[in-house]
């Protein structure tokens, strides 16, 4: 359900605002062209699904 109104937001935005779905694809273009920021990014992905034992193996 709240998927639902999150996804009738968005497209309220961009019908209310025509500019902004081409903002939006400038700045994620502009976020994936800096090779830093995607290696950080895919570095906190890859940290959140590992798994960690939870004692100390003997």
């Amino acid at each position: 359900m709240m998927r639902y109104l999150m996804l009738g937001a968005l497209l309220g935005l961009f019908l209310a605002f025509p500019g902004l779905p081409t903002l939006a694809a400038t700045v994620i273009a502009e976020a994936l062209a800096q090779p830093l920021l995607v290696a950080f990014a895919l570095g906190l992905a890859a940290g959140t699904r590992t798994r960690r034992p939870r004692r100390w193996a003997r």
